[in-house]
């Protein structure tokens, strides 16, 4: 029996320069520690570039994003084909494609931490390192993930 295909994520914001950037990196992590079969990438309405507030606090956890680049929806493969698509910006959700009917869309919105200061970054990340924690738990347990950001548990994947 073949191998079942891993979920794959797509994460959205407008320039794909911050919180996309450090959503990517951060759920691939919690993927990683729980042993979770993801494929997840990010992608933004425009690309620009990865902002250095996002490489710094990132950097900050042991992770880095050295070799990521800002990007749009269509410089990801298969642009078309995802198990969820996450906004983490209210611009991306109004700007977002439809998905076909077996994607599930959610959004969880974050502020934006560029130009401000690095404990602002530190804010921003932290935040969406508990959503997408607790995304992936979910997940991993079998269980409907966070519907919205009000709805997630700050929980930390172990």
């Amino acid at each position: 029996m073949p191998a079942p295909h891993p979920t794959r994520v797509l994460i959205l914001c407008t320039h794909n320069s911050a919180r996309s950037q450090m959503a990517e990196a951060l759920l691939r992590d919690a993927a990683r520690r729980l042993d979770l079969d993801l494929d997840v990438h990010s992608a933004g309405t425009e690309a620009t570039q990865v902002k250095d507030g996002a490489r710094t606090v990132i950097a900050e956890l042991g992770l880095n994003l050295d070799h990521h680049t800002s990007k749009t929806l269509w410089d990801v493969p298969d642009a078309q084909n995802f198990d969820y698509v996450i906004t983490v910006c209210d611009s991306a959700a109004e700007a977002c494609p439809v998905y076909p009917g077996r994607t599930e869309r959610r959004h969880y919105p974050f502020m934006d931490p560029s130009g401000g200061s690095l404990d602002r970054w530190r804010e921003v990340r932290d935040q969406l390192r508990g959503q997408f924690d607790a995304f992936a738990l979910a997940l991993k347990e079998g269980r409907p993930v966070p519907p919205t950001y009000e709805d997630s548990p700050a929980v930390t994947a172990q």
